[in-house]
């Protein structure tokens, strides 16, 4: 239903002369230089001096797994059924894999990802009704994983980073009472070496500029990017709509580099994509 509210939102603004913009902080804008990331969401990237290898992906899995939720449940359904009403419990997994090289000269990056996602809910439906309103989900569970294994090899030094990104929601453990709660898209992470952390918060839009000069409002904010920071501050901003990789202007070549892997690992995702 989610979904569909938002197809629905975002056609309706775009038919408006909606212009839907991260915006980017202008103090941080001043001291960076934006690079565009040519091939993004496909099987080759490339930014400014780096690019990658083509994108060798493992079998996408996405499956249903229907759980019955055992003897209570079934004596709860029974109940149910008896007022003309259908309980199931749906537990889907999907996972997928991925890796590449990030080049640029002398200067590499291997790049080792795994994504993960399992959504369970509890489906209501009318026994014997033709309504398009007849049935209504409710969400349990929901767990994304993302992590990747980042193999620096420069003229100064080899290394390796660890990406870790996640998303994990459980009705119970946080004594949810509202029917309506959907998966929040946003997730934080970070990524470290073992000296230093890089952390890595997401960035979203609620609000987007009309053609008109007149400010349009969405009903849910939507992911638009990610922030990368460090304890001395941001140090870069991934823009998942226009594509684009904003970098601190001091950084060395080495963070660079590190930051390029990052930001390519995010944009080839395909359980957790956003799909701009």
């Amino acid at each position: 239903m989610k979904n569909i509210i938002l197809t629905i939102s975002i056609a309706s603004l775009t038919a408006c002369g909606t212009s839907i913009k991260l915006a980017i902080p202008e103090k941080f804008k001043q001291q960076a230089t934006m690079q565009h990331v040519n091939g993004a969401r496909g099987n080759k990237m490339s930014t400014g001096d780096f690019s990658t290898s083509k994108i060798k992906r493992g079998i996408h899995i996405s499956y249903p797994v229907w759980s019955w939720g055992g003897r209570g449940f079934l004596l709860e359904n029974l109940l149910l059924n008896q007022i003309g009403i259908q309980k199931n419990e749906t537990v889907t997994k999907e996972k997928t894999k991925f890796r590449y090289t990030l080049s640029s000269g002398k200067n590499n990056a291997e790049v080792y990802a795994d994504e993960k996602e399992i959504t369970k809910k509890l489906e209501y439906e009318l026994i014997n009704s033709n309504s398009v309103f007849n049935s209504f989900e409710q969400l349990q569970q929901y767990k994304y994983i993302f992590s990747a294994l980042i193999n620096i090899s420069n003229q100064q030094q080899r290394g390796h980073w660890e990406l870790m990104m996640t998303n994990i929601y459980d009705r119970n453990a946080e004594n949810d009472k509202n029917p309506f709660t959907f998966v929040k898209r946003g997730d934080n992470g970070l990524a470290t070496n073992g000296q230093d952390t890089i952390f890595i918060k997401p960035l979203s839009i609620k609000q987007t500029a009309l053609s008109n000069g007149k400010t349009g409002t969405l009903p849910f904010k939507l992911l638009s990017g990610y922030e990368l920071s460090t304890g001395d501050g941001v140090i870069a901003i991934i823009d998942l709509i226009d594509r684009n990789i904003w970098f601190y202007n001091e950084l060395e070549a080495s963070e660079k580099l590190t930051v390029s892997a990052i930001a390519t690992a995010i944009f080839a995702r395909r359980v957790h994509d956003e799909k701009w």
